[in-house]
Order: structure tokens, then C-alpha cells, then sequence
């Protein structure tokens, strides 16, 4: 699988389809490129005429992982669009779900020359949905790294497929002195609670002004916990002249993939196809 250095972080990524207009898929959790139904939709996209990037993120899968982020989040979108500029792509069609849509608008806000337009699924939100993310992206790894060094935190479930498919991940961890790294996740763990007026972690009231481009946000179901539709509705209010519409499944989608883990958790994804295809059609920006 190709690999690029994006500042200073071994990025794995792959490119399906040869069209003029390039999208980039960002899914989430700490999901990989090769999760079921993530590289499925790149070659939906890429028989609807779209060029198709589909990558790790820093600290998941084959990429490299990284703790000099200011948060971790924000690191990841600074990432997306240092890769499409190493790519030599050009303003994007940027898709994200879940933690990817987070990523997704981070990026378009820190780098919206690099973003032609924002398709963006499944927001975090709400006190329930970000506190198991605080939970799970910083406390596990500072709580283990207090109680036992970064021999413990190299040892969290977590962790095991980003070292198993980079060698050099397992050194990564443990070079990092254990005070510093709790002191990182003390930083990353706090900026799952967002500021007032705006219900997207990392993001400050005043960087949803930053996103002119088109903008398609997909209403959650109201059964859904972890992205609430209220965190959908209000970033739909909050970025101008953007769109909202309906998903292309029922309002217990993520739940029921929840119950469905061996399938995967985006292996429904590919029915994005025709809503990405047109919105990109309707955007028609040339990579």
C-alpha cells in the first residue's frame, strides 16, 4: 500500500478511479481504510467517474502513530489535507462520518482551499456521545500510561492493530516520556467537551463561518446516542447555505451495525454512492 510523509507522520493511503474530481473518504472511530464498506464506496465513487481516496489516519492502521497533535483531532485534519496537497489533488470532495466527520470539518475550516465541498454523516454530540469519546481516546491511554508507563499503554487493545501493521509503532509509544504523554492526554481528553455555541468538538463557534464551500449534512436517526440529531440539526443551523437530507437507511442504522459488528460498522456505506454522486455533480469542481 503507498505511503507518503504528511508532516513528519507516515501516511498510508490508496487511490481508486482515475476521474478528474477527487473525493476523500475519512471514516471513524480509529477504523482503517481496508474497515468493510469504506473501500466498497471508493469504488461506487469511482465507477460514478470520481478519483476516490481512501486512508489511515495518524494512529490508525498502517499510518503512523502520532502524539504531537494539539488535539488529536485536529492533527488528523491537518493530516487530510497535508496529504491532499502531497497528492497534488487540489480542492477536494471531502466525505466523513462519525470521528471522519469531525476530521472533515476541521479540515475545511483550517484548509478550505484544499476542500470543494463537505459530505458529512453520523456527528458526535451531546454529553453521552462525548464523554465515552474522552473516555476512549484519552483516558484509557493516560489512566494506563499513570498506572503502568507506555510498556502499559503499548499493551491496550486499542493500539494492537496500528502496531501489528506498522513495525515501527510499538517504538513510537514507547520513546514518549509517561509524565508528558499523560499531560497530551489530559489536552486530548478536554477537547472532547465543546465550547458554548458550538456542539462539534474542536470546533469554535466562529469556524463554521470558514465553511463557504457546498455543504451536505445527513440528519442522524433519533435513536442513535453516539451522534445525536440534534448535533446534525444544529451544524446544518450553524453552517451557512448548507443542505440536510435523510440518510439511505432507517433512523436505527448505527445501532443496528452495533449489533452487527462482525459485518462491520460501515459496511452499509456504499449506499452513500448516489447522494455523494450527485452532490458531487451539483459542486462539479475539477481536482
Amino acid at each position: 500500500m503507498p505511503k507518503i510523509d504528511v508532516n513528519g507522520i507516515g501516511i498510508a493511503y490508496d487511490i481508486i478511479g482515475d476521474g478528474e474530481q477527487s473525493a476523500i473518504i475519512t471514516p471513524g472511530g480509529r477504523f482503517t481504510k481496508d474497515t468493510p464498506g469504506v473501500r466498497q464506496l471508493a469504488e461506487k465513487l469511482a465507477e460514478g467517474g470520481l478519483k476516490a481516496v481512501i486512508w489511515d489516519r495518524p494512529n490508525c492502521g498502517e499510518s503512523d502513530i502520532s502524539f504531537a497533535g494539539e488535539t488529536e483531532s485536529i492533527q488528523n485534519a491537518d493530516a487530510l489535507a497535508g496529504l491532499l496537497r502531497a497528492l497534488g489533488l487540489g480542492r477536494t470532495l471531502v466525505i466523513g462520518g462519525s470521528a471522519g466527520s469531525r476530521v472533515s470539518l476541521l479540515a475545511a475550516s483550517r484548509h478550505p482551499e484544499q476542500v470543494a465541498g463537505l459530505f458529512i454523516l453520523w456527528m458526535s454530540g451531546e454529553p453521552m456521545g462525548l464523554a465515552i469519546l474522552a473516555v476512549h481516546y484519552g483516558f484509557a491511554s493516560g489512566h494506563a500510561a499513570n498506572n503502568g508507563g507506555m510498556e502499559a499503554v503499548a499493551a491496550l487493545p486499542e493500539w494492537q492493530e496500528a502496531i501489528e501493521r506498522n513495525a515501527g509503532n510499538r517504538d513510537r509509544i514507547l520513546a514518549q516520556d509517561p509524565k508528558a504523554f499523560i499531560a497530551k492526554m489530559q489536552r486530548w481528553t478536554a477537547s472532547y467537551f465543546p465550547i458554548p455555541g458550538s456542539p462539534i468538538p474542536d470546533m469554535k463557534p466562529e469556524d463554521f463561518a470558514k465553511l463557504t464551500m457546498p455543504v451536505m449534512v445527513l440528519r442522524s436517526g433519533e435513536s442513535d446516542l453516539a451522534h445525536p440529531r440534534v448535533t446534525s440539526e444544529q451544524v446544518h443551523a450553524l453552517i451557512k447555505g448548507s443542505h440536510i437530507a435523510e440518510p439511505p437507511w432507517p433512523d436505527t442504522e448505527w445501532n443496528d451495525r452495533g449489533k452487527e459488528r462482525e459485518k462491520g460498522i460501515f459496511y452499509r456505506w456504499p449506499l452513500l454512492a448516489p447522494q455523494i454522486l450527485e452532490f458531487a455533480r451539483e459542486i462539479a469542481v475539477p481536482a
